[in-house]
């Protein structure tokens, strides 16, 4: 039921997203340019008297990425949308989730010389849903829905050569860490009892995006903070890359890798099934896939 639930999802998106392209190129004399991508992947594997062994699984990914940048004069104002959500499927295990994540990152620019931009950004982080530790005999939840999110924003200054190379520095940015789960509060850096803590540090982004070769693309996005009021020297990194290889109009092969390092963020440490403690460490999310791919 579940399989069938998640194709129908995808294949809704797709279809307004049809619509809503419809409604953009009627739109092309103004200032929005509005672009995006809808994928829908599926992984799976079945075995029936095969004498290698192997397990039944099933995977089902969802993934949006919209643009909306606005360019008038001087004034730019740039916005990216990621949503993303999956399940995998094993017999032994039952349904898990494999991906969840949904960003918000603009940023508002005024044009000093070619290329060159005052710029005020926003950043916001989260996720849809809970999430859990299976390597301990009994799963541990580690994260839920706005626990943690992130908001960052602040002043700086930006390099744009195109929609597809640029970077902002910002020298004062605030940032927000939410857990509104209590009893997660310590795992991501926050004080027991409460709700969220209080940043404040530079903050380095940059996005590119290149045609490796006719039919390929690879994108970069990276994020770096360094807190001026705690450990400075502790830079918090988050790297996504996305490789996109074009099969026809519609298929699409998608692999994609994330690693996040935040020092604030102490995970269980789990020693043959049990917690003994918890540590900071490189955290590392890997997604592969063939699928729908709809493109704006």
């Amino acid at each position: 039921m579940k399989k069938i639930q998640l194709l129908l999802f995808a294949l809704t998106i797709l279809f307004v997203t049809k619509v809503q392209a419809q409604d953009v190129a009627i739109d092309s004399t103004k200032n929005w340019k509005i672009h995006g991508e809808n994928t829908f992947l599926i992984n799976q594997s079945s075995f029936s008297n095969w004498a290698a062994g192997g397990v039944n699984s099933f995977a089902g990914n969802i993934m949006l990425n919209y643009d909306f940048n606005y360019k008038k004069d001087k004034w730019s104002w740039d916005n990216k949308v990621i949503a993303a959500y999956g399940q995998t499927f094993q017999k032994e295990t039952d349904w898990r989730k494999n991906d969840d994540r949904f960003a918000i990152n603009s940023l508002l620019g005024y044009q000093i010389k070619e290329r060159w931009l005052y710029t005020f950004f926003l950043n916001f982080n989260t996720q849809f849903a809970k999430g859990y530790d299976y390597t301990s005999t009994n799963r541990k939840l580690i994260s839920d829905a706005f626990s943690p999110a992130y908001l960052s924003f602040g002043p700086g200054i930006a390099y744009k050569k195109s929609d597809n190379f640029k970077f902002n520095l910002s020298p004062a940015a605030l940032r927000f860490v939410f857990v509104t789960n209590d009893s997660l509060a310590t795992t991501y850096g926050v004080d027991a009892g409460k709700n969220s803590r209080v940043e404040f540090g530079a903050s380095f982004d940059a996005y590119y995006k290149t045609q490796i070769m006719e039919n390929v693309t690879f994108e970069n996005i990276l994020k770096l903070y360094s807190n001026y009021l705690e450990d400075p020297q502790n830079v918090d990194v988050d790297y996504t890359a996305n490789l996109a290889m074009k099969v026809n109009k519609w298929i699409t092969v998608n692999a994609g890798v994330q690693m996040i390092y935040d020092d604030n963020t102490e995970l269980p440490k789990i020693v043959n099934g049990v917690e003994v403690g918890k540590k900071s460490d490189l955290q590392v999310k890997q997604i592969l896939g063939a699928g729908i791919t709809y493109k704006f």
